[in-house]
């Protein structure tokens, strides 16, 4: 069958890989044509445009390139017209992906969705336009079946992705690891900063203004597959600071603390057992608005799981050097990281075993052929 995937950002190309290689596995016959990164090309099939090209963060940023996104959204539609697929496959990206379902939807095309828009954060009312355009829903937190349930909607739990992703990956040595980065052989407490140059600017100065009161810890910034290190140069001055590229999952295996930025770094982090701060600062006008339309308690998937404050989040004015070092201290206190280890093995529990990609392919293989 022909395939077209439509993922975006860092996270997106991750599951759509997975999910690729899973349905290679089901149909021997697969032929993909997609928007991802370079995980999805290196499965086979044909890239049409990088994530990096249409990555915008927030309500002001996507207000700003709205020319730009309404180009790219014709263009898909015409892509995906000239490809003829014979199930389109959206992956989370929520508010390009449900305009190219709606009119998919109106020329009959197959639509599934892996990995749910985050309707049950803001703006539920889009429930209705997935009922209508959506043929099947494959979601991945454990409360998603029971919100979508209260619509009247029947979806797929299949399993979080992430466990499959870690528990997949190569192992590594700490040791050598260490050597190859030019490492010392001090704690390593990892930043993670996000992925979009938006939120880098805004999260990693806050997060670097610690290190020289940490000398006893080695500071080392995850660096996005979707940024050079000559962009992250500008903000370090401090020498107590290493810079790794596009190794996120090897440098959590190895550290005793993280700083990180919301969004699906936190769940990332929490799956391997590693005490955070989830940190959080958005364009003033993008944050007020947002504001005003999300409904959660909480911002971090941890907490959103398990439904109660797990790990600390700071938040626009509440990330600053003085509140984070109190929280950055407390996650380096014995008794915490107890606790959070104790409440990390409860969340991996709530998010079921592994097999969440071959799940979703097996579904939409058997439903499309």
């Amino acid at each position: 069958m022909k395939y077209y995937i439509i993922a975006g950002e860092a996270s997106g190309d991750l599951h759509g890989s997975n999910l690729m290689k899973a349905l290679q596995h089901v149909d021997n016959n697969a032929e993909f044509r997609f928007w991802g990164g370079d995980l999805m090309q290196s499965v086979g099939g044909s890239l049409v445009i990088h994530y990096k090209d249409r990555s915008f963060m927030g309500f002001a940023e996507v207000i700003f390139n709205l020319r730009k996104i309404l180009g790219l959204i014709k263009f898909c539609k015409n892509d995906i017209d000239n490809f003829k697929p014979d199930v389109i496959i959206f992956i989370d990206n929520s508010g390009f992906n449900l305009r190219i379902a709606k009119w998919a939807k109106e020329k009959n095309y197959k639509t599934h969705y892996y990995i749910s828009p985050q309707v049950w954060a803001s703006r539920a009312s889009r429930v209705e336009k997935i009922k209508r355009d959506i043929d099947a829903m494959y979601v991945i937190l454990p409360f998603e079946k029971d919100f979508y349930k209260k619509y009247n909607y029947s979806v797929h739990f299949v399993g979080h992705p992430l466990i499959d992703a870690i528990a997949d990956r190569q192992q590594i040595d700490e040791s050598t690891f260490r050597t190859t980065h030019h490492l010392s052989d001090k704690p390593i407490i990892a930043l993670l900063p996000g992925s979009r140059k938006q939120e880098i600017t805004k999260m990693l100065g806050v997060m670097l203004s610690l290190v020289d009161d940490y000398k006893d810890y080695q500071f080392v910034i995850a660096g996005a597959p979707s940024q050079d290190y000559n962009f992250y140069k500008s903000f370090i001055n401090q020498k107590n600071v290493a810079f790794i590229s596009n190794k996120t999952y090897d440098l959590l295996s190895v550290s005793h603390a993280a700083l990180v930025t919301s969004g699906t770094a936190t769940l990332e982090t929490a799956l391997f057992k590693v005490p955070q701060v989830v940190c959080y600062k958005a364009n003033t006008i993008s944050y007020h608005i947002a504001k005003r339309i999300i409904t959660l308690k909480f911002i971090s998937l941890v907490n959103l799981i398990m439904d109660r404050e797990v790990v600390t989040e700071l938040i626009q004015r509440d990330l600053n050097k003085k509140r984070l070092k109190i929280e950055l201290e407390k996650i380096l206190n014995d008794e915490e990281r107890i606790r959070l280890f104790i409440d990390y093995y409860d969340l991996e529990k709530k998010l079921g075993g592994k097999g969440a990609s071959v799940n979703a392919a097996s579904l939409i293989f058997q439903s499309c052929k």
